[in-house]
C-alpha cells in the first residue's frame, strides 16, 4: 500500500484533489476551443476513455467566450490554460471555468492580479501554478547556472507568494520538465516545501513510443513515493492515448481499478503456438471491456496457468491446441484455432456472474 503525502483539499468542479482523494487523470484536448463541436466531441472522449479533467487551449478572447458553449454541453469538469493576458482569466469564470492554470506573474500587474483572484475567490475557482523548465526568467537561470530543481521550485513559490498575498490558497503547483532525473528531484523537493496539491507531468514527453516510457517512468515514480495528486500524461498525437496511458500507471500501482489486465508471456523455446497473434488478438477485444478482469495468454501448458494462477482466466499453448484456464485450473482443451473464441466465452461467462 503506497502512503500518500498529506496535502491539502481542493476541489476542480465535483472532483477533489489532495488530502487522500484518489489521483485524478487529466488530458487538454488539441482541438481550436473556438470549435465547440470538435472540442465536445474530444472532451467525451477523454471522458469515455477515463479522464477526470480536461484543459483547453484559451490563446484569445474569442475562445474564452465560447466556453460557455463547450461547458454546457459536457459532464467533465473543464480548466481553461491562459498565459499573458488576465483578461483571458475573467471570461473564463465568467463563462463558468471549474478552474484556471495560469502563472500571476506573466498576466500583467498587481491590479491584473487582484481583479483574477477576486473572481476566482468568488466563484470557488482553484488555480494551478505551472511551472516549465523551457520558459524559467533569466535572473533565475543567472543565478542557479541553468535549469535545476531549485530553480523550477524557486519560480513556483515565487508564483504562489503572489496569490498568498492576495490571502488565495486555492491552488495547485506543476513542476514540468522533459528531463525526468530533473523532474523528479523538483518534485521531491516541492513535496518537502509545501503541503499544496501537485499536478504531475513530464512536459513534451515525445510521441505515444517514447513518451508513454519516459512519463510512465518519472510520474510513477513520484506516485510510487506518495507524491502527486493529480497528473496528465504528455504525448504528440490523440490525447485519449493519453488517458489509457495514465490509467494504466495508476492500475500498475494498484491505485486505481481500470478495466481488464493482460497478462502475456513473452515466449520461449518451447511455445508452439502463434502466441504473438493471440495476444494481439485477445487484446484488441478486451478494448470494448470496462470491466476489472485479469487474462492471462501463456505459450506453454507446462508452467502457463501455475504462473498465471492469479488471473481471473487465462490459456495455455500447446502444439496446435491450448488449455483454457479459470483461476489455475484446467477447464478444457481445444485447437489453437479455437483458443480465443473460447477464452471469450468464459470471460462472458465470469462477467456475467458477477453482475
Amino acid at each position: 500500500m503506497i502512503e500518500r503525502k498529506k496535502t491539502r483539499r481542493i476541489y476542480i468542479g465535483d472532483v477533489a484533489i489532495g488530502d487522500g482523494a484518489p489521483v485524478s487523470v487529466q488530458s487538454m484536448t488539441n482541438t481550436k476551443t473556438t470549435d465547440t463541436e470538435a472540442t465536445v466531441a474530444q472532451v467525451n472522449a477523454l471522458q469515455a476513455a477515463g479522464c477526470d479533467i480536461v484543459r483547453l487551449a484559451v490563446p484569445d478572447m474569442d475562445a474564452a467566450m465560447n466556453l460557455g458553449n463547450i461547458i454546457r454541453k459536457v459532464n467533465v469538469p473543464l480548466v481553461a490554460d491562459i498565459h499573458f493576458d488576465y483578461r483571458l482569466a475573467l471570461e473564463a469564470i465568467r463563462q463558468g471555468i471549474s478552474a484556471l492554470r495560469l502563472n500571476p506573474g506573466n498576466i500583467g500587474g498587481e491590479d491584473n492580479v487582484r481583479a483574477v483572484v477576486k473572481a476566482a475567490k468568488e466563484r470557488h475557482i482553484p488555480i494551478r501554478i505551472g511551472v516549465n523548465a523551457g520558459s524559467l526568467d533569466k535572473v533565475l537561470l543567472a543565478k542557479y547556472g541553468g535549469v535545476t530543481a531549485e530553480a523550477l521550485v524557486e519560480s513556483a513559490l515565487q508564483h504562489v507568494r503572489i496569490l498568498e498575498a492576495q490571502e488565495f490558497y486555492d491552488l495547485k503547483i506543476s513542476l514540468k520538465a522533459h528531463d525526468v532525473p530533473l523532474t523528479l528531484e523538483a518534485y521531491k523537493l516541492m513535496s518537502e516545501k509545501v503541503d499544496y496539491p501537485l499536478h504531475l507531468g513530464i512536459t513534451e514527453a515525445g510521441t505515444a513510443r517514447t513518451g508513454m516510457i519516459k512519463s510512465a517512468v518519472g510520474i510513477g515514480a513520484l506516485l510510487a513515493q506518495g507524491i502527486g495528486d493529480t497528473f496528465r500524461i504528455s504525448l504528440t498525437g490523440d490525447p485519449v492515448v493519453e488517458v489509457k496511458v495514465a490509467n494504466e500507471i495508476l492500475k500498475s500501482l494498484g491505485m486505481k481499478e481500470y478495466g481488464p489486465t493482460l497478462i502475456s508471456c513473452p515466449t520461449c523455446g518451447r511455445t508452439c503456438i502463434d502466441l504473438a497473434g493471440i495476444a494481439d488478438q485477445v487484446e484488441e477485444r478486451l478494448a470494448d471491456i470496462k470491466e476489472p478482469i485479469s487474462v492471462a495468454v501463456m505459450g506453454c501448458v507446462v508452467n502457463g496457468p501455475g504462473e498465471a494462477r492469479g488471473a481471473d482466466v487465462g490459456i495455455a499453448g500447446g502444439k496446435g491446441e491450448g488449455l483454457v484456464f479459470r483461476k489455475g485450473e484446467i477447464v478444457r482443451k481445444v485447437a489453437e484455432t479455437e483458443l480465443v473464441d473460447e477464452l471469450f466465452k468464459e470471460i462472458t461467462s465470469i462477467l456475467e456472474e458477477e453482475k
